[in-house]
């Protein structure tokens, strides 16, 4: 097979460098698909609590592939391929709803909640003419099946058979961070989606980057939400597939880092005329008040002060990919804790204080990078060259150098 042949040398630098082409070259991004997407790795899908009864779906991604996610009549949740095994076309086009069975408006095949097919419109034609084959067994058409597992009410999905489950797959550190924001049950309160100019790794690179955060962030450095000075550091999982990047607002150790160094990310003698969205509570018993995990390979786990969001990323094309944000607090959020989650949104999103230069750097990365020589390559050296935990420390690409080690060892580069 053509994909068993390498399409490229990596550079002798190993993890701390990234070739420009596995941006731009869409042999690489069909490999993607099929080593990664559909390799021994798992996806986040949907939140459990947004399918709380038989009958309710939601629509999601794994890679490119369309995904109906769906709690049937017993109970449990089942995953398939959102594809009619008649021609291909979308069974669900709505991103939610209920449904007793999902029948295809092309040519109404009906299946069930767990994907078999149950009807065929016309199977036996009419008045004894056309119709389908005599022998035409429903049971060898239904919906390809995706496996899938609840994990602390975040439901994965993936097409291996061999990956391991989901909780060492992510390792005891990441599993347990993930407990710590799913402590008691979740209700969403809100969806942002964002398309990005840029091909999917370049967003997956940024949510594992404590380095940019407070030179790029204007808000997030200007008002002390987060700077590199204060408390934090980048905790790893399974061999640097999956990081947590952390910090405490409360506790700046070097406070003179940032004033007149000329950071475009400090806007000296500025306030704001209306700060009460600011205003936080203290949730956690760490004292972490950021805190962004990400699970290779496409969702990030997020506590920005009080606001609590999944981000999923899906990729569209080699240069373009769409971003969606699930927010969410807990079910015994008081009137006050609920109104600080909804004022703090404004945080993040498509126009976000903080996250909207996420929505752009990107497509200045990805635009930056065309017609770049095929040697030529990112530089991650920040912190050193090796993938390890970084304690106290955050001026470091260490998770970087991660994800681009379980990039290769699934590309075979």
């Amino acid at each position: 097979m053509q994909n068993e042949i390498p399409l490229m040398e990596w550079p002798k630098e190993g993890a701390t460098r990234a070739p420009y082409r596995v941006m731009n070259d869409p042999a690489i991004y069909a490999r993607e698909q099929e080593r990664i997407f559909r390799g021994p790795t798992w996806h986040y899908l949907c939140l459990e609590a947004e399918i709380p009864e038989p009958g309710d779906y939601r629509t999601s991604f794994i890679g490119e592939t369309p995904i109906i996610v769906v709690r049937d009549g017993e109970g449990r949740i089942n995953a398939m391929v959102n594809r009619c095994a008649h021609k291909g076309a979308l069974l669900c086009i709505e991103p939610c709803g209920k449904r007793k069975e999902f029948t295809c408006v092309y040519h109404a095949w009906t299946y069930d909640l767990k994907g078999d097919l149950t009807s065929v419109a016309f199977q036996r034609g009419l008045a004894g003419a056309g119709g389908m084959p005599a022998d035409f067994d429903l049971r060898q058409h239904g919906l390809q099946r995706v496996r899938v597992e609840n994990f602390s009410g975040m439901v994965f999905g993936t097409f291996s058979e061999t990956v391991e489950a989901v909780e060492p797959y992510l390792g005891p550190d990441m599993a347990a961070h993930i407990r710590r924001i799913f402590n008691r049950p979740v209700e969403v309160i809100g969806y942002y989606h964002q398309v990005l100019p840029n091909n999917w790794k370049l967003y997956m690179e940024n949510s594992r980057d404590p380095y940019h955060a407070t030179i790029l962030h204007a808000f997030y450095a200007t008002f002390k939400l987060n700077r590199l000075s204060m408390l934090g550091g980048v905790a790893l999982g399974h061999e640097g597939w999956h990081n947590i990047l952390y910090s405490a607002a409360s506790r700046d150790i070097q406070k003179t880092n940032y004033e007149g160094k000329g950071l475009r990310s400090v806007i000296e003698d500025v306030g704001l005329a209306d700060s009460s969205f600011l205003t936080r509570l203290q949730e956690f018993d760490d004292g972490l008040t950021i805190a962004i995990q990400s699970i290779f390979p496409t969702c990030n786990t997020q506590q920005i002060y009080n606001t609590l969001a999944i981000r999923q990323t899906v990729p569209l094309s080699l240069d373009k990919s769409e971003l969606h944000w699930t927010c969410f607090g807990y079910k015994d959020d008081d009137a006050e804790l609920r109104r600080m989650r909804h004022l703090q949104a404004n945080l993040i999103g498509p126009a976000g204080y903080v996250s909207m230069e996420d929505g752009s750097v990107g497509g200045y990365v990805q635009r930056g990078i065309a017609g770049a020589d095929p040697s030529q390559a990112a530089v991650m050296e920040m912190g050193g060259r090796d993938i390890k935990a970084s304690p106290g420390v955050r001026a470091t690409e260490t998770a970087l150098r991660g994800f681009w080690q379980a990039y290769r060892d699934l590309m075979g580069f």
